[in-house]
Formats: structure tokens, C-alpha cells, sequence
């Protein structure tokens, strides 16, 4: 899906033009062959980068790439972060050094990439990769973390020859349409989850440990099956580490030894699995040093917008008349439990507002939802191919929500919500839509 990025710099909207105007990769088109010889072409930078941190899963891997930074630059250390997809501007997706990509050096690196693909099938997502990769090879730091987009096996940024360690977060299935294609050299789709962890798993690489969550035993085998393939140690959570959450924090164990470490910031409990993770994948390589204090100042410090995210002050908030608003971006049905166990302890009632892209399971996503929300708004995504509102208003009314509606837009929404005194107002269905609620009430991610 293209994600239609705008630039208030005239360089840098230049290149989004060009990068908009670019086919998605076809149904018949998937594979490495062209980011290859794209980066052939521009002298092979994904070869000699800082080490490198390569997280894949289905959620939470922004989040563990969060952990990660936040818990090496605790340490002091200079780092690299791509993450993806961005929420109100493209330089999100790339930080260098600690910080956001300048304009400058985007419009540049854009295109020069450009110039180097000529005559080739380019997509949308193999020219920005090689554009990451070039802007980190050229940037001294001390650590690099690149999060996975779509899959693994065949994601561009999986061109590395020995990360430092790789991981994957929580599964669940996601992006069907692209992931569970039929291919004779795959799982059948028709065992979902072992081919989505098939896919994550594609990441393993020759001597780089791999560092898994807990999962079902036939997802845990086939992890293992590609790991052993591509001669990557497994450090399996449950076999190889542990981590218990509780009221007083994370008790953490591995072959190395105990720490006890705080609670992340971020709301929700999963976010104790994440920072976990990104703790698991720090103590089993050897590229890069982390103490234990900067793991846990870290977890304390990490941030990631639009994930259970309280608004703060703003014309949004402004807008919902004194009630608190929560904002995801989750769209699959694991986001939804996520959000609906944490729907569990806020402010009563909550009324939310949604929209959804068409190709989403919109029907099971409201369904998790539904009992803990008392009205349901459908809204529109500008510029996306959004599920149609009146689906969105039946999917709901069928789920069990007392009160439902459409709206044309975010303040419209706000402006029609029943009225009530108190509770919560919840925005969620879709990345792109919080990207322009964030943009709306002027919460820019820095």
C-alpha cells in the first residue's frame, strides 16, 4: 500500500512525486534480484554498516526497535534507526545519528537512488531501502536497528550479510494478501501462522543468533527448521531466556544471569514481551556492549507514538470536550486484543472513532473491540483506500455497539460524539489515520 508522503520542503516533494508515481511490487514480482543489484549498483553500503539490529514480526516490532535504540543510547552510543511506516513525515522512517533525517540529505539520497535504479523495476520500497542504506553507510554510529516491513524472506532490507542479532516479535496474521501467496518452496497457506513464521524467519542469517518470542509448538518448530537452514543460533524465549512480568517489573533470566528491571513507560502489558525481546537480543550477541543499568534506563525511556498513545494537549483534545483520547494505529486482530485488554482499565464509557483500509479484517478487529465500547464513529482515511464508512457502521452494529454512525472527518466525529459527562474517546483502525490525527492536533514525532 502506498503510503502518499507530503514534504513542506519542494526537494523532498519532488522525490515523494517520484516515489508515488512507483508500482507496489506485483503478485508475481516479489523477491531480492532488484534491491541487489540496485545496491550493486550504488557499491553495496548494506555490507559495511555499524552492527545491525533486524527485527521482524507481526506486532511489536516497532516497538522492540524502540527498546533497542532507547537502551543503546542509554549506554552512550550513536545509533541508526529505521522503522516504518511513518505517521506524518517520511523522515520518521529514517534517523541518523539520533536524529531525523534532514531534508537535505532525504531529497539527496533520494535521488541518487533514483538515478542508480534507471532501467530497472524499482518499487516504491526497494529505492527507499537502498536510500536508508546509503544514509547509514555513510554516517558513523555505533549501532544500527532496521525493522522489517512486510514479511522477511523477501522484505528489501533482507540484504544483510551478518546482523548483529535478529528478531521477531509477536505473530499473528497479517497482510494475507502478500504473505500467504502460494509458493512450492513455502508452507501452505493453508496453515496460516507456519507460513507467516516461515516468513519472519527468512531474516536468519549464517552465525547472526535469531531471538524468538514464545509461540505454538508448530510455529516454534518451523522457526526452527529456517534457523538450522541458515545455520542461525536459536535463542528461544522459554528454552533459552525468560522473562516474567509482575506489578513490580520485569525478572529476566538467561545462561548470562538474573536482572530485574523496571516496567516500560508505554502503556500495556505487551510492551513488557517487547522490551524483553530487545533485552534478549542485546545479551546474546557480542558486537555491541550494553550494562544492565542501560537496559533498564532504556525500557524506562523508550517511546513509540501512536501505540496506546494518550494525546496530549491540542485541538483534538480540545475538540472532545474534556475526555481523555486514546490513539492506535493497530489494524489486525492482535492490536485489536491488545487494545481491548487495556480498554479494560480506562475511563468509562468510551466511544470510538474508526477507520479502517479496505483490505483489513475490519469484521474481527471491531468484534474484540465491541465489548468495551459503547459507540462506534466511522470515519474515512484521506487518500487511502479506506473501508467504505457504511461497512465499518453494520460491522459494528452486528458486533453488539449500542450506538453507531458515520462522519466525514476527524472533527466532524469529535463534534457528533454522544454526549456524555467523562469517559474516553478512542481513535484506531489504522496507521494512516494516526498519522493525520497526530498531524492534526500538531504532535509531531521528533
Amino acid at each position: 500500500m502506498k503510503d502518499f508522503a507530503i514534504s513542506d520542503d519542494p526537494a523532498v516533494q519532488r522525490q515523494l512525486d517520484r516515489l508515488g508515481s512507483l508500482p507496489l511490487p506485483g503478485k508475481g514480482a516479489i523477491g531480492l534480484d532488484t534491491i541487489r543489484t540496485l545496491l550493486d549498483r550504488l557499491g553495496n553500503p548494506q555490507n559495511d554498516l555499524p552492527p545491525v539490529f533486524h527485527v521482524a514480526g507481526t506486532n511489536g516490532k516497532g516497538s522492540t526497535c524502540a527498546f533497542l535504540r532507547a537502551m543503546l543510547e542509554a549506554d552512550g552510543k550513536l545509533v541508526h534507526v529505521h522503522t516504518k511506516p511513518h505517521l506524518v513525515r517520511y523522515n520518521e522512517r529514517i534517523r541518523v545519528g539520533g536524529e531525523l533525517i534532514s531534508d537535505a540529505m532525504l531529497a539527496s539520497l533520494l535521488e541518487e537512488v533514483f538515478d542508480a535504479s534507471e532501467g530497472l523495476p524499482a518499487s516504491f520500497f526497494e529505492i527507499t531501502t537502498a536510500a536508508m542504506f546509503l544514509a547509514f553507510h555513510r554516517e558513523p554510529a555505533d549501532a544500527c536497528v532496521i525493522e522489517v516491513g512486510l514479511g522477511g524472506r523477501f522484505d528489501a532490507t533482507n540484504v544483510l550479510r551478518r546482523p548483529a542479532a535478529c528478531g521477531i516479535a509477536a505473530l499473528g496474521v497479517d497482510h494475507a494478501d502478500w504473505l500467504l501467496q502460494k509458493d512450492p518452496s513455502a508452507p501452505s497457506p493453508d496453515q496460516p501462522l507456519v507460513r507467516i513464521a516461515f516468513e519472519k524467519a527468512g531474516i536468519a542469517r549464517n552465525g547472526s543468533p535469531l531471538v524468538t518470542q514464545n509461540y505454538p509448538s508448530e510455529v516454534e518448530y518451523r522457526i526452527a527448521q529456517s534457523a538450522h537452514a541458515a545455520g542461525s543460533p536459536l535463542v528461544m524465549r522459554g528454552r533459552d531466556w525468560q522473562a516474567v512480568r509482575s506489578e513490580q517489573g520485569i525478572a529476566y533470566r538467561d545462561e548470562k544471569g538474573e536482572l530485574a528491571l523496571p516496567l516500560p513507560a508505554m502503556p500495556g502489558a505487551h510492551q513488557a514481551d517487547n522490551a524483553a525481546l530487545a533485552v534478549a537480543m542485546l545479551r546474546h550477541q557480542d558486537a555491541v556492549t550494553v550494562s544492565a543499568d542501560a537496559m533498564a534506563s532504556g525500557i524506562r525511556a523508550a517511546r513509540w507514538p501512536a501505540r496506546l498513545h494518550w494525546l496530549a494537549a491540542g485541538p483534538v483534545t480540545e475538540a472532545a470536550n474534556g475526555r481523555s483520547v486514546l490513539l492506535d494505529g493497530g489494524h489486525n486482530p492482535d492490536a485489536a486484543e491488545a487494545i481491548a485488554r487495556y480498554l479494560a482499565q480506562v475511563e468509562k464509557p468510551v466511544d470510538a472513532l474508526v477507520g479502517m483500509m479496505a483490505a483489513k479484517d475490519a469484521r474481527q478487529f471491531l468484534s474484540t473491540l465491541a465489548p468495551h465500547l459503547n459507540s462506534v464513529t466511522a470515519l474515512p482515511i484521506a487518500g487511502h483506500d479506506h473501508a467504505p464508512l457504511e461497512e465499518l457502521q453494520q460491522i459494528a452494529k452486528d458486533a453488539g455497539v449500542a450506538e453507531t454512525s458515520t462522519a466525514p472527518g476527524l472533527l466532524a466525529a469529535l463534534d457528533t460524539l454522544p454526549s456524555r459527562d467523562g469517559g474516553t474517546v478512542l481513535i484506531a483502525g489504522s496507521l494512516y489515520l494516526a498519522g493525520k490525527v497526530l498531524a492534526a492536533n500538531r504532535e509531531f514525532p521528533d
